[in-house]
């Protein structure tokens, strides 16, 4: 399947996909042996590329970078790509783990806090029978030394997992994958960050007719407000009024990526 065009979001070329499209195209990759990466591009993802031109960078260089929150979605079909769809990381996680349950497709899930890949793990287990897990490991909250790297590497190149799950936070997650996706060999390298947490049942998930409405911040902001806060209040006003100035032409952004 060839990959839908990228639309222009303050510079980050994201993908115009919907989560079928985007379903199929990872699990066409997990078949492969090149090292591919896919990123979950919401505002507070933009919001970094806007500070970061190496977080820029990454994003425009992956196998795809999926419209994760409602307002790039609500920007991919004003640019004209009209089937664009969410492709929100824990539904995405759900739809490839149930659809690689008759295949010979496995997963690694490396993240999150002690015990939540564990506990993820034993949930899909239970939602999905016969799904194969190779394996799990969950970093300590800091960059890993070149010692763990190894260790690390030896073990994912005797497990060979297809799907290798990463749930940090961004934009740790994204430089994680870029840094080491070759390194490791894993055919597909995917950022999910929160899916962690809210599959293994850690944290409360919104009720799917918030997440369509792009009120998803809020929720989230309510259950999480002291770690979230100081996101959500500086990000998500510079992101409107960054749009508001390239949809009308008042300042360009270049379009990095192909």
């Amino acid at each position: 399947m060839p990959t839908p065009p990228r639309f222009n979001t303050l510079g980050v070329g994201v993908h115009a996909v919907d989560l079928p499209v985007a379903s199929e195209l990872v699990i066409e990759a997990a078949r492969t042996r090149s090292s591919n990466y896919v990123c979950f591009c919401d505002v507070n993802s933009v919001s970094c590329a806007q500070r970061d031109p190496n977080h820029l960078a990454i994003l425009n260089r992956s196998f795809l970078t999926t419209p994760d929150g409602m307002p790039l979605v609500w920007l991919g079909r004003w640019a004209g790509h009209k089937t664009t769809g969410r492709v929100y990381g824990p539904e995405l996680m759900l739809e490839v783990c149930r659809a690689s349950v008759r295949t010979e497709l496995t997963h690694f899930f490396y993240g999150g806090g002690p015990g939540t890949a564990d506990a993820l793990a034993t949930n899909l287990r239970a939602r999905f029978p016969g799904i194969k897990i190779a394996g799990t490991h969950c970093p300590p909250f800091r960059p890993p030394t070149e010692s763990e790297m190894c260790e690390l590497e030896k073990r994912i190149h005797e497990l060979r997992p297809n799907f290798f799950w990463v749930g940090l936070s961004t934009p740790k997650q994204e430089a994680f994958m870029a840094a080491y996706a070759q390194r490791l060999g894993v055919p597909v390298m995917l950022g999910v960050g929160a899916a962690f947490d809210f599959i293994s049942g850690r944290v409360p998930q919104a009720p799917r007719w918030i997440q369509r409405s792009g009120f998803e911040w809020f929720w989230r902001l309510c259950a999480e407000p002291r770690r979230l806060a100081p996101r959500y209040f500086k990000n998500n006003p510079l992101f409107v009024l960054r749009i508001l100035a390239q949809l009308l032409r008042l300042r360009k952004y270049p379009s990095d990526f192909s």
